[in-house]
């Protein structure tokens, strides 16, 4: 049985997994699912929260376990997952981006984020006065952003648990090299009906960045509340 790793994406935490950890440990899978800082019920304040900080919780995960691991990472999620594993490439045996932002060498999120003109997100962005930590999604975007096709209860459940996104991880440049990241296999899968990372910026990031197997989804955002069994079946199949 494998070791498998889920993080999750901005505005998120290891909540939005809570449909799919049972249905993998299921199968007797291990299944991690941490709170990223300043994410979830983790308190580091979200001034001192970087992409470094994100990246050491993932190795501390890594560490943890005498098997390398499934290191999934949804949206955002896959800045993390990326230079967790550029630095421990060991301990990761497949890393799979769930409509996750796979960057080239030096490039971050923001910069990635601005070649895709139909997103959803960018334009429904909210900057808090005085406070450069963290910023916001607009509250009568946000259904329409990542969940346009879950249900009313899962809806309910983010609006109880919906935090604001640190900024800095945002900004950092992603490094990675062909040595580390390079030799580690990549999976990606992609979601048609997504309006957050819509699917011709999924297929450019793909595209560029090579995976060894590309999996289409028919839905939005959020799989993990849409379609918690075929996304179970699809890590399933590599775990």
């Amino acid at each position: 049985m494998s070791r498998i790793v889920l993080v999750h994406g901005a505005w998120h935490g290891a909540w939005c997994w809570y449909k799919v950890i049972p249905l993998l440990e299921r199968h007797g899978h291990t299944v991690i699912a941490p709170d990223l800082p300043g994410h979830g019920v983790d308190r580091t304040p979200l001034n001192r929260v970087n992409l470094d900080g994100y990246t050491k919780r993932l190795c501390e995960v890594l560490d943890d376990g005498e098997e390398p691991a499934l290191l999934v990472g949804h949206s955002m999620g896959g800045i993390a997952v990326t230079r967790a594993a550029e630095l421990r490439p060991d301990r990761v045996h497949t890393l799979v981006y769930v409509a996750g932002f796979l960057l080239p060498d030096g490039r971050s999120l923001l910069e990635e984020a601005q070649t895709d003109p139909d997103t959803l997100v960018l334009p429904n962005l909210v900057f808090p006065e005085n406070d450069p930590s963290y910023v916001d999604l607009r509250a009568d975007a946000l259904r329409e952003i990542f969940y346009g096709d879950c249900s009313d209860a899962d809806f309910a459940l983010v609006r109880t648990v919906y935090k604001s996104q640190p900024q800095s991880p945002l900004l950092a440049p992603v490094h990675t090299s062909a040595e580390n990241f390079g030799r580690v296999p990549r999976v990606y899968i992609e979601t048609l009906l997504d309006q957050a990372i819509t699917p011709p910026a999924q297929k450019r990031m793909y595209t560029a960045r090579p995976c060894e197997k590309v999996i289409s989804m028919n839905t939005a955002h959020s799989p993990f509340f849409s379609a918690p069994g075929e996304l179970v079946e699809h890590l399933l199949s590599l775990a």
